[in-house]
């Protein structure tokens, strides 16, 4: 389900996407939305499980990784596959954006890019369908793992 950024707060967003499929709307959900949209960046569960444990919150594992589906479901929260061991996740902002990632060290960086808006837009042309998002990954060396390459 996809929802206008500029319309309605996350919460809003949350509470529509639980009442229309009848989901509980319970506070441990809510908490642990808060909480990821406090945060700037990638993180993946087992980093926001030990965040939310740290700030004294009392939610186990299980719920976090319930509510992370149903977080990605509804669009507030972004799944990425980085062909790391764990899933990396981050907060949806409603801006697309791309992400460079080290094939050596698992280092993350992102970007923009103005030419996708407009291969976005040729897309649909052609294609009729009402483009909601992309992802764009480029695999290669961070600066580090250069470095340490060329200096072997």
């Amino acid at each position: 389900m996809i929802y206008d950024f500029e319309e309605f707060t996350p919460k809003e967003m949350l509470d529509k996407y639980l009442t229309t499929n009848k989901m509980r709307r319970t506070p441990e959900r809510f908490m642990i939305l808060e909480e990821i949209y406090k945060i700037d960046g990638h993180f993946d569960i087992e980093w926001l499980y030990k965040h939310i444990s740290d700030l004294g919150h009392n939610v186990s594992k299980a719920t976090i990784y319930n509510t992370m589906e149903v977080l990605t479901a509804c669009g507030l929260v972004i799944r990425h596959d980085f062909d790391t061991a764990r899933a990396s996740y981050e907060r949806n902002l409603g801006k697309g954006h791309n992400h460079v990632v080290c094939v050596n060290c698992g280092k993350v960086a992102e970007f923009d890019d103005m030419e996708i808006p407009q291969i976005e837009d040729n897309a649909a042309a052609v294609t009729n369908f009402e483009i909601y998002s992309h992802r764009v990954y480029l695999y290669g060396l961070c600066p580090q793992c250069a470095t340490k390459k060329l200096s072997r």
